[in-house]
């Protein structure tokens, strides 16, 4: 597979008719751009049958930045759409072999905190109050988002307890009315 090809291939499959393939084989930043529009029809699709394939070509692009980065979208949209943390779970299961043909191992761990951080807030989002030791194994983003949606009053209350950073600490405090003092 050429990049021309693969480019070719993911905006036919999502039906984008307006990206000139040889625009963004030419430009990274119309590739990525072309990409965040892939990841937007593939997510708003029901089927998730073709998206370890849709992640496979993403990845093979020899710009990595940009296809860590439209991978990351679609792992953030699909977290937000499952029933659960088992229906997610398999779904990332599926992509983790396409994940580890990242060349950098960075961008490899990254999208895997990533979708360890969405299993742990759908498990939060399904009734299940973490300890302080999980807590602290999400980044720090991910205590954020708890702070800022969570409608867990012991949720909100480990969080103001045990957030990494002081200010998703205030945020859980302010959102659960506990005294800041």
């Amino acid at each position: 597979m050429t990049l021309h090809s693969d480019v070719a291939e993911l905006l036919a499959g999502a039906g984008i008719v307006d990206v000139d393939v040889d625009d963004a084989v030419a430009d990274e930043h119309v590739r990525s751009s072309a990409y965040q529009h892939v990841v937007s029809v593939t997510a708003s699709s029901r089927s998730r049958h073709r998206d370890r394939a849709i992640v496979a070509t993403i990845l093979r692009d020899p710009n990595e930045i940009a296809s860590k980065t439209a991978v990351v979208a679609l792992v953030d949209r699909i977290a937000m759409k499952v029933t659960g943390p088992a229906e997610f779970r398999v779904w990332s299961a599926e992509l983790l072999p396409e994940i580890d043909q990242l060349k950098a191992e960075g961008y490899r761990e990254f999208i895997r905190r990533r979708i360890h951080d969405w299993l742990f807030y759908l498990s939060v989002k399904d009734g299940h109050v973490p300890t302080p030791a999980a807590l602290a194994e999400v980044t720090d983003w991910m205590q954020r988002v708890l702070a800022e949606e969570s409608t867990s009053p012991a949720v909100l209350a480990l969080l103001a307890e045990s957030a990494n950073t002081k200010k998703t600490r205030n945020i859980a405090k302010n959102r659960s009315g506990f005294s800041t003092g």
